[in-house]
């Protein structure tokens, strides 16, 4: 649903401007809107929005979430939590390298990729599946922090992007653990299933084609070991979910997807709000 937003400038000597505003995926936008329009708007869902140069934050006006202030990731603050990121120095170039590719917005963030590595070590993860590889940058989080006999199953249908991902799993000395697989992942993940792979695997990350979301997801439920861990990518979708009036293709299954893994009793799920929204799901 979209929300109508309300901003508050502070200035040093605490004077404070309120204009209406609405999230629209990439940062915050002042509407131009009429009087009807922002009287229909505050009969809606919505939250306020403070922003102060020491504290922006977001609070949501219906009182019965206790007026919790919740962090609005500012530019300045992205590039402060990216400061905090413990990013190895391969993992630096491969980013690097990605970055002036056509498509490097695909790539993870390193703050992303970090907290998928931290997950794998959390569970003690020995066996791993990607769904859509790219250039590497997230299998080569996974696989630097796996042990010397974990094995992390690389699903990319894209040959070039499969060179990069290659030539630095090389590099990183971590090549034995990845198992490559170039082609369609969801005749990777069947042919597992038929090779009597199912719930073998320990933890899974999907960030491929949108629209495959629900199948990938079905798939690899029934690879994952109750107690593991599948973690989708992009259910925030540059903020487009929460917006009623898009409503192309990707857009309406990711938001399907997000209803039905809501309703979802097999899984224990928490949306994270970093990067574009990831998704982390407890097989039960």
């Amino acid at each position: 649903m979209a929300s109508s937003l309300a901003v508050h400038h502070c200035s040093s000597v605490s004077r404070c401007q309120r204009v209406p505003w609405r999230l629209n995926g990439l940062g915050f936008h002042p509407l131009l809107t009429t009087t009807s329009s922002v009287i229909r708007a505050q009969k809606r869902v919505h939250l306020s929005r403070t922003y102060c140069t020491a504290k922006p934050f977001v609070v949501a006006e219906d009182e019965k979430y206790g007026n919790k202030q919740v962090i609005s990731v500012t530019p300045r603050l992205y590039d402060y939590i990216l400061s905090n990121v413990r990013e190895p120095e391969i993992l630096r170039e491969l980013r690097e390298e990605t970055a002036n590719m056509r498509g490097s917005q695909m790539q993870v963030s390193p703050d992303q990729a970090q907290l998928l590595a931290m997950l794998v070590q959390l569970l003690g993860a020995k066996r791993c599946i990607e769904v859509g590889v790219y250039t590497g940058y997230s299998s080569l989080a996974i696989a630097l922090v796996l042990p010397e006999s974990g094995r992390l199953v690389a699903c990319e249908r894209d040959a070039k992007s499969l060179e990069i991902a290659r030539k630095y799993y090389d590099k990183a000395g971590v090549s034995h653990k990845v198992i490559v697989k170039h082609g369609l992942a969801m005749d990777t993940l069947e042919s597992l299933l038929l090779n009597g792979e199912a719930c073998s695997y320990d933890f899974a990350f999907v960030d491929a084609e949108k629209r495959m979301n629900q199948e990938y997801f079905e798939l690899l439920l029934q690879l994952v070991r109750a107690g593991g861990v599948i973690v989708i990518d992009n259910v925030l979708w540059h903020g487009k979910v929460a917006d009623p009036m898009v409503n192309d293709a990707k857009t309406l299954s990711i938001r399907n997807f997000n209803k039905n893994l809501m309703e979802d009793k097999r899984v224990s799920i928490s949306i994270v709000p970093i990067g574009d929204g990831m998704t982390i799901c407890h097989k039960r």
